[in-house]
């Protein structure tokens, strides 16, 4: 018996120290990474800017080759819905809506997950033109996890910021092939 009370009071003592923890840790939290293609800054744009493209590059939808999907509107232009339904926990379930796209440069998507948390976040695609042949792709996602889960803001830039880095790879490989 007192073996499970010293037991309980060590798992009271660690998820106060998480819970105290987290009262200090922002809310928010910005992921960025960026890699550089060897295509012009327009051929990289029209590809990105077309979300049922990132079945091709995406580390999350790649997870979950039977992952259902769903679809609204014209891909590549503000108003496209991209909806998933995974069995993945990883890939979950959300949609991702083009909200705004300055051509040639920039593709805002809010993606606004169902499960396994629900949330919001915003995750811009950039392009800059390195050279008439090379562009740098940025591709970010900035959002908010209320308290306490914000504790996992600590962690959000090492984990996702691997997934993004992964799927950029990808996307370099398949621009860069064709």
């Amino acid at each position: 018996m007192k073996m499970l009370v010293k037991i309980l009071v060590v798992i009271v003592i660690i998820v106060g120290v998480v819970l105290i923890m987290a009262l200090f840790v922002n809310k928010h939290y910005t992921i960025q990474r960026e890699i550089t293609v060897n295509k012009p800054k327009q051929e990289v744009f029209n590809y990105i800017k077309h979300l049922k493209n990132q079945d091709n590059f995406s580390k999350w939808v790649m997870q979950d080759p039977g992952m259902k999907k769903d679809f609204k509107g014209t891909d590549g232009t503000i108003g496209f819905v991209y909806a998933w339904d995974s069995q993945d926990k990883n890939a979950g379930k959300g949609e991702q809506e083009i909200v705004n796209i300055k051509e040639g440069e920039k593709l805002d998507v809010e993606v606004r997950f169902e499960k396994p948390f629900a949330g919001v976040a915003h995750t811009p695609f950039a392009t800059e033109a390195v050279s008439e042949n090379q562009t740098k792709v940025t591709w970010g996602m900035t959002g908010e996890n209320p308290y306490p889960r914000n504790i996992m803001n600590l962690f959000m830039d090492k984990m996702m910021g691997k997934d993004i880095e992964a799927s950029l790879t990808n996307l370099k490989g398949i621009l860069e092939k064709s």
